[in-house]
Order: structure tokens, then sequence, then C-alpha cells
């Protein structure tokens, strides 16, 4: 039988998280940085434990104004402080509330860069180890930033994406681009179901590109983000495919 995971990025400043953390199976809990707060993240952490949802960091780049999506030119140790603050935050609140810290799931700009460039995607797993070596790292699947993380011994979750188009090299599309986002829900429900069940995806220049799913993203920012959702949980179901966290 098909087991799949659904996430859904967090605590980001939107009003659909309790609704969506009914929906998904893990959420990725903004950590501060690039959006949301210390109050948001504590309320997603009870909401996703009366739930019975598996808890992810999701840290950024400071970068609020931009919501973490541009690249910032960071040194190594400032780099390593901030994921170290965030990381640090998150897992007090968890603690707090006996809700385990599972993964790292790192956001926007620092999650596409570290999936082309090994040197980031590196550091970012040698600094999640030095932090918690039972941490896993949830990655783009096919990215350097999953390769560093086996190479440094962490688990690691293969994450696809419903709602963003794929380019023949695995890579997504950038958000800059205008077929960035797949706006229309049918054409994503298609798109989770090759991903689950083929193990590829289409790219946007029409060649099948071989993926993992282990997990699937859920944007939860859209204006229709809780029926996507619904719609994403049904389509699975249909095809007796589990949802859950089966790296828990």
């Amino acid at each position: 039988m098909k087991c799949v995971d659904l996430n859904v990025d967090l605590a980001e400043g939107c009003a659909n998280d309790e609704a969506l953390l009914q929906l998904v199976s893990s959420a990725n809990i903004a950590c501060g940085l690039h959006a949301g707060d210390y109050n948001e993240m504590h309320k997603a952490i009870l909401w996703a434990k009366e739930n019975n949802v598996i808890v992810g960091a999701h840290p950024g780049y400071p970068d609020r104004e931009n919501f973490g999506r541009l690249t910032m030119d960071l040194t190594n140790e400032e780099l390593k402080a901030s994921l170290l603050y965030q990381l640090g935050a998150i897992k007090a609140l968890c603690e707090a509330e006996g809700v385990t810290l599972s993964y790292v799931k790192p956001h926007g700009a620092l999650y596409n860069q570290a999936a082309k460039d090994p040197d980031l995607a590196c550091f970012i797993a040698k600094t999640i180890k030095t932090f918690d070596p039972h941490l896993a790292l949830m990655g783009l699947s096919g990215s350097a930033m999953l390769l560093a993380a086996q190479e440094e011994g962490l688990k690691i979750i293969s994450e696809v994406f419903a709602d963003r188009h794929y380019l023949t090299d695995g890579s997504l599309v950038p958000r800059n681009r205008a077929d960035a986002l797949v706006k229309d829900d049918q054409e994503a429900v298609a798109q989770v179901l090759q991903m689950v069940l083929e193990g590829s995806v289409l790219s946007v220049e029409g060649i099948n590109v071989p993926i993992q799913a282990d997990s699937i993203c859920l944007h939860g920012d859209g204006l229709h983000a809780i029926e996507f959702a619904k719609k994403i949980r049904a389509a699975l179901q249909a095809e007796k495919i589990t949802i859950s966290a089966k790296y828990k």
C-alpha cells in the first residue's frame, strides 16, 4: 500500500493554520525570522499536537521584508547563528508543550539555494547535525541538500510540490516566471497522483522527470488553501494511498 506525507508551511501570518492542521500529517513551522512570531509558533505547535501532526522547523533567511524569498549574502558564522537561533526557539517551545521536533525544512531562498549549492547544503546539514543529530532534513527530491544530509548521516525526507511547476533538471520553476505556480486544481491533483503513483513529474518542457515523493508540500498562504488541501487529500484517499508521516 502506498503511503505519503502531506506537509504545510505554517506560522507565517495566515489565518488558515488551525484548519489546515486538520488536513495534513506534518507541519513546517516558521521560526520567526522570515515571517511570524513566537505567538504564532506556539499556537501552531499546540494545534499540531491536538491533531497528532508531526512538527518540523521551517527556518529561513532573516528577511521579513521579502518573506525570505531573496538570497542573502551571509557569512558562514552569520548563517550558523541564524539557524541555531531559529532551531533553538522552536525546540524550546516544542519541549515546553511535550511535542517532539522531528525535522528541519529550510524556507524559501535558503531552500532553493541549498538545493543546487553543495557547499551551502553541506553547511546546513552540518549545522543541523551539530544542533540535534536526530533531526531529519526535508528537501527537494534529488537535490544537493538531501545528498549532503545523507553524507552527514541525517535521515532525509524527499519533498515534492503540488502547486509548483518543474524544470527538466528536477528543480522548481523560479517564482519570478509566469509559469511557476500550478494554478488549476485539477492539474495539481493530476501532478500529485503522477508523482506518488509513478515516481515522476511532467516538466514545463514536456519531459517526465524521476522524483521521490516522500512528502507533498501544500502551501498554506494561497487564497483557497483549505479547499485545495481537501481536494488533494480526497484524490489520494480515492487511490487508497495512506496519508502519514512515515518518517516519524
